[in-house]
């Protein structure tokens, strides 16, 4: 008998109809001989709803009551799916991220995994039930609840079959797979049969929204294989695994981008050892993520220091950076927060030239100007306008010729 971890997104069980039809589709696999476990996120816009209840009655919400609220969300759904398996004759049982036994750190709302116990769930399983747990969540060594961040569920389900050893990780969702680029915005995108560990870190870290970066960084360290496809209809997903092909694949598997980037740029900065890290550990320290840093060549020991940051970080690092600038005796701050990425991804970029030449070349005839550059052995990364990111990404997908998979 296989194990199945089956994981439903928010659009999944939006409401009772749909939570029906996952109920169907997990009995379906228990009916296949599996033993299944299934994790399922809140339900449609509940964590939204719940963030703005919160606002509502306090200005600034705790971290610790906050996490707690928020956990309740994935709670209701994973009784309400267990109620509609049993109605179908099903012996199932839901357990909150504390009763399946997931220990996390204690840092509320981004919460990481440190260890998970499965003995609650080995013993339901036994007993022949199949086990729904709330996403998103687990218990702090001091008992209290912390969640994982959006797209938590993701890293719930891969963490739970890479220690149950579950033949493979089932993340439904409400597109059929992982696509050469987003499909409502170039409508020729193909779907991905099977894409590698590694091209898909890269992709879900620069705009594929189908599946959290963490959940396929643990598939790759615990070699889960992971199947991304639609709860709505019965058609093959995308596979992630450890080898996409065998073949050798002299070209680029995606396009993604991220509207998400702000720009912040510091003016003036005097070119000495301890500047970079004056500026840049407070920003740690406020656990504001540092993404693209460039700094030109200094002229008369004067350079400008340039980084991006998520949006919703800008404010506060620009609090930060001004501060320290008056101490490090910059000149000014100025931010930008009209700008996106758009990113070519693909193991057959590795040690084979052109491929960054071709990108800038599209974009040059498009009339897009390169904003900042960053790299990884098989990613190039431009930011550009805002603006012209929808322009770029159709440009690029033409140019790399991905509507022939």
């Amino acid at each position: 008998m296989a194990l199945v971890v089956q994981k439903y997104g928010g659009s999944s069980i939006a409401d009772g109809e749909r939570i029906s039809s996952v109920a169907r589709r997990v009995a379906k696999a228990k009916d296949a001989g599996n033993e299944v476990v299934v994790v399922v996120s809140a339900m449609g816009d509940t964590t939204d709803e719940l963030i703005r209840l919160a606002q509502q009655v306090s200005a600034q919400p705790s971290d610790r009551e906050l996490d707690l609220l928020l956990s309740t969300g994935e709670v209701v759904s994973s009784t309400l799916l267990a109620m509609a398996l049993e109605t179908l004759g099903y012996r199932a049982v839901s357990l909150s991220g504390a009763q399946a036994g997931i220990e996390t750190d204690s840092r509320y709302s981004r919460a990481r995994i440190l260890r998970v116990d499965p003995k609650r769930i080995i013993s339901e399983l036994e007993r022949g039930n199949i086990v729904i747990v709330a996403g998103f969540q687990g218990v702090t060594q001091e008992m209290d609840i912390a969640t994982l961040g959006r797209g938590g569920s993701d890293t719930t389900a891969v963490a739970l079959a890479a220690t149950l050893e579950a033949k493979e990780c089932q993340i439904y969702t409400d597109v059929e797979g992982v696509y050469t680029a987003d499909p409502r915005v170039v409508p020729e995108a193909t779907k991905l049969k099977k894409v590698g560990y590694e091209e898909m870190l890269e992709l879900a870290s620069y705009g594929a929204r189908v599946i959290h970066p963490r959940a396929v960084e643990l598939g790759g360290l615990y070699n889960v294989p992971i199947l991304v496809a639609s709860s709505f209809v019965d058609r093959p997903g995308t596979i992630i695994c450890k080898e996409a092909s065998m073949e050798v694949r002299n070209k680029v598997s995606g396009i993604v981008h991220d509207t998400n980037v702000a720009k912040v740029t510091v003016i003036g900065v005097p070119d000495h050892p301890g500047i970079a890290s004056a500026i840049f550990e407070p920003l740690a320290n406020a656990d504001i993520s540092v993404d693209t840093i460039v700094q030109n060549a200094s002229i008369e020991k004067i350079a400008d220091l340039t980084f991006t940051v998520t949006r919703s970080d800008l404010s506060r690092a620009m609090s930060i950076v001004e501060t320290v600038a008056k101490t490090v005796e910059a000149k000014r701050c100025v931010a930008d927060s009209k700008l996106a990425k758009v990113s070519i991804v693909g193991t057959g970029m590795l040690d084979t030239p052109g491929y960054a030449a071709k990108m800038f070349r599209t974009l040059y005839e498009q009339g897009i100007n390169i904003e900042l550059i960053t790299t990884s052995e098989i990613r190039i990364t431009c930011i550009i306008s805002e603006d012209r990111v929808e322009d770029a990404v159709r440009a690029l997908h033409r140019a790399f010729e991905l509507e022939k998979e």
